[in-house]
């Protein structure tokens, strides 16, 4: 694991108590339903010591006892049903809250998070489905596994001292032994979480390069790799599960002394003539009463440890929330910009050296500025930086004479519009992908869209013309009408800032060529700034930077 076990178990902690505290109205609900429960067993289990002594020949009880007994049985059903409702709606709220949280983060970082899709997706949802135990049923059984069994000891002691002494120590035996069979099942689940999370994002990943595997004769191999991630999987689920079970069995043992040691007392005072044959009986009832909240205590203790290795995981990526709040919001989309560098360096990992050093450029409105150079050369860490995917180590980056840095990642993201090279097209209509850069957008403005892209020359050949549905990652259309979908988003987001990466690659010469034209009229009286190693891209526009190990060659610099 990358971080130490007690740092991990600190933001564990801190995440779960900030979330608990957010939902504590909720969270109290439960809890107050449970003491209701719990105070109408001990109403019940009075009239029923009435009613039993009265069947052994000892007091008087009648028709009224039995039908108190009988009501009050029904209220304890209703409300252990609204118990368990307040808890799933506690859990439901809680996960819900946190799946924003967790989602919107994943949606700031950007390609700025280096976990694969199936890694991220587990985060997303296997982690924080396993908190659902935590919030809807540890929070509520703690509460009142404590509160619990000492309202009904006390009510045991007001009858016979000695059975409530022995009631209290049973209790205090408890978490004694919870804690004993409990040590190492956080790090049990959080090496079932991991290895869970592992085989999620190996499966995906392999699932999307499934014809690649298969033309390299390498499915018997993955296939071996898949089934030994799961055979961990199952080694470690069995070790989570075997905790569970210990704890439940040290509960057993202790409840299962407990009731031995209170029938011996009450039964051998009852067959010598018992002073209070009901106290014995009332005693002996709320032993079941008495251990019910200490085993939903100790079915859901497992949900802790669970919970601590989820949200072990978790924890980081909710870290930098702030960080994204931090920065200045733009009253106005300017409607130009100058884009400035000045000596900008920047390094994602120290190991393998800076993406850019010291590079220096301007760009200005209604020209486009083409970065070239081998791949590696820094390219794609200019636009990453642009578009506010991540900071800069050094130097300056200015937006008409401010610093960009200044801003919220998310308001960089505003000023520019960005194709990339391949696009990605979701399962829904031509219409709608387009729309997806402008949701706000009116119908005239996304047919103008798609007709400065050339969508329409295709698009109106179709059946349903623009809401003819397309599959996930743009299945239907080929890689040329593909990209004049991406262009169409483009132009509608009108933005004065335009970031292209490789926006002819994987085309062939005919279908680039036919792009060319809406690349030229998207950059018009815009700031473009174009990554590529295409030669009729560096043609069209003349201005060329050339970039070699992050930095930038005057030498080779066209155009000025």
């Amino acid at each position: 694991m990358s971080q130490p076990l007690p740092a991990e178990a600190a933001r564990a902690r801190a995440l779960l108590s900030a979330t608990a505290r957010q939902g504590r109205g909720r969270m109290a609900r439960p809890v107050l339903l449970g003491l209701a429960s719990i105070a109408c067993g001990l109403a019940q289990a009075w009239f029923m010591a009435h009613l039993l002594a009265t069947l052994l020949g000892h007091g008087d009880s009648g028709w009224a006892e039995m039908g108190a007994a009988a009501a009050l049985a029904l209220l304890g059903i209703a409300l252990g049903v609204a118990q368990e409702h307040a808890q799933a709606d506690a859990g439901a709220a809680a996960r819900a809250g946190l799946r924003r949280r967790a989602f919107a983060r994943l949606l700031a970082l950007g390609p700025a998070d280096p976990r694969p899709a199936g890694e991220r997706a587990a985060l997303v949802v296997d982690r924080i489905e396993a908190l659902d135990g935590y919030f809807a049923r540890w929070l509520p059984a703690a509460i009142l596994a404590a509160a619990g069994p000492l309202l009904i000891a006390l009510a045991v002691a007001s009858e016979d001292p000695l059975s409530g002494v022995i009631l209290f120590a049973a209790g205090a035996m408890v978490p004694v032994g919870m804690a004993l069979t409990g040590i190492g099942a956080a790090l049990a689940s959080r090496r079932q979480f991991d290895a869970l999370q592992a085989l999620s994002g190996r499966f995906l990943d392999r699932m999307r390069g499934l014809p690649q595997i298969v033309l390299f004769g390498r499915q018997e191999s993955e296939a071996q790799a898949l089934g030994a991630a799961a055979d961990e999987l199952r080694t470690r689920t069995m070790r989570v599960l075997r905790v569970a079970f210990l704890s439940g069995l040290s509960l057993e043992v202790i409840a299962a002394a407990v009731l031995g040691c209170l029938a011996w007392r009450h039964g051998h005072l009852l067959v010598g003539g018992h002073p209070d044959p009901q106290a014995a009986l009332f005693c002996l009832l709320m032993v079941p009463g008495f251990f019910a909240p200490l085993r939903a205590f100790s079915a859901a203790y497992h949900e802790r440890m669970s919970a601590h290795g989820a949200a072990a995981a978790l924890a980081p990526l909710l870290e930098g929330e702030e960080a994204d709040e931090a920065g200045l919001l733009l009253a106005e989309i300017p409607p130009s910009v100058v884009v400035t560098f000045e000596h900008v360096s920047l390094t994602y990992d120290p190991s393998r050296g800076p993406a850019l050093r010291d590079l220096s450029f301007r760009a200005l409105p209604g020209e486009a500025l083409v970065l070239a150079g081998p791949s590696g050369a820094g390219k794609s860490s200019v636009l990453r930086l642009l578009m506010g995917f991540n900071r800069p180590d050094g130097g300056r980056i200015a937006f008409n004479g401010r610093d960009a840095t200044s801003l919220r990642p998310s308001e960089l993201r505003r000023l520019s519009a960005y194709v990339g090279q391949k696009a990605h097209l979701f399962r829904d209509t031509i219409r709608n992908n387009i729309a997806l850069a402008r949701p706000d957008a009116t119908e005239a403005e996304i047919l103008a869209a798609a007709r400065a892209a050339h969508v329409t020359d295709f698009s109106d050949k179709l059946p349903g013309g623009l809401d003819t549905m397309v599959g996930e990652g743009g299945y239907g259309l080929s890689g040329g009408q593909a990209q004049r979908v991406a262009m169409a988003r483009a132009f509608l987001r009108n933005a004065p800032l335009v970031l292209l990466d490789e926006p002819t690659a994987h085309l062939d010469p005919g279908t680039e060529a036919e792009l060319l034209e809406s690349l030229r009229r998207l950059c018009a009286g815009r700031t473009a700034i174009i990554a590529t190693h295409s030669s009729a891209l560096r043609a069209r526009f003349t201005r060329v930077l050339e970039m070699a190990d992050g930095r930038a060659n005057p030498a080779r610099m066209a155009g000025e």
